[in-house]
C-alpha cells in the first residue's frame, strides 16, 4: 500500500457505459443535450415572432382600413319651403350618400356652401355600412339668381370611422344637372308667388 495522497486527474474524462455499448463522454452528451435545446429554443423563437410579425400586419391593415373614408353624395330631392327675403328660397331637402370605402362609417353633420346655395343637416347621425347608401335630411338656402350657375357645391362631411376618429371630409356635388335643379325651386316659388298663393 501507498501512504501517499491518490491524485485525481482533471483531464481525465470519466467513460460511462451505453445501452449501445459505445462509451460516450459526460460532456459531450452534454453539449448535444444544450446545443438540441438551443436549436428549439431558436426555432420556437422564429415561429414566434413570425406569427407576431403577421398579426402586426393584419392589425395595421385593419386600421389602415378603419381609418380610411371614401364616400359619394348627390342630391336626392326638395320639398316643401318658403321664402322670407325676396328671390331666396328655403326648403327641406335630402342628400344620398354612400360609403365607398371598406369599412363602416358614421356620418355626424353635414354642411355645403356655393354660391347661392347653403346646406346643412338636420343633426340626425347615420351609420353607413360599407357599399351601403342612405339619405340625409337637409335644409336648403337657395339665392335664386346664382344657385344653379355651374358652380359645385362644396360639401363637408364629419365622419366617424371604426377607430373612433373624427375625420373631415371634402366632396364637391354638382347642383346643375341634379334633382334640385330638375325640380326648378325658383321657377315654381315664382310661378306660385304671381298665381298669389
Amino acid at each position: 500500500m501507498s501512504t501517499g495522497r491518490e491524485v485525481i486527474d482533471l483531464d481525465e474524462q470519466n467513460h460511462q457505459s451505453t445501452a449501445a455499448g459505445s462509451v460516450v463522454p459526460d460532456r459531450l452528451l452534454a453539449r448535444r443535450k444544450m446545443g438540441v435545446r438551443l436549436v428549439a429554443a431558436f426555432v420556437v423563437g422564429a415561429v414566434l415572432g413570425g406569427f407576431g410579425v403577421h398579426e402586426l400586419r393584419d392589425s395595421q391593415e385593419e386600421r389602415e382600413r378603419n381609418a380610411s373614408v371614401a364616400l359619394v353624395a348627390f342630391p336626392v330631392s326638395i320639398a316643401g319651403g318658403g321664402s322670407d327675403v325676396d328671390g331666396v328660397l328655403q326648403l327641406d331637402g335630402q342628400l344620398a350618400v354612400t360609403n365607398a370605402g371598406q369599412a363602416p362609417i358614421t356620418v355626424r353633420a353635414a354642411t355645403g356652401q356655393a354660391p347661392g346655395a347653403l346646406v346643412s343637416d338636420t343633426g340626425r347621425s347615420r351609420l353607413l355600412r360599407p357599399g351601403g347608401t342612405d339619405v340625409i335630411d337637409v335644409k336648403l338656402r337657395l339665392e335664386c339668381a346664382t344657385a344653379f350657375g355651374g358652380e359645385l357645391l362644396s360639401m363637408r362631411f364629419s365622419v366617424e370611422t371604426g377607430d373612433h376618429q373624427v375625420r373631415e371630409i371634402d366632396y364637391p356635388v354638382a347642383l346643375v344637372g341634379s334633382s334640385w335643379h330638375a325640380e326648378q325651386p325658383c321657377a315654381h316659388f315664382r310661378a306660385k308667388e304671381k298665381r298669389g298663393g
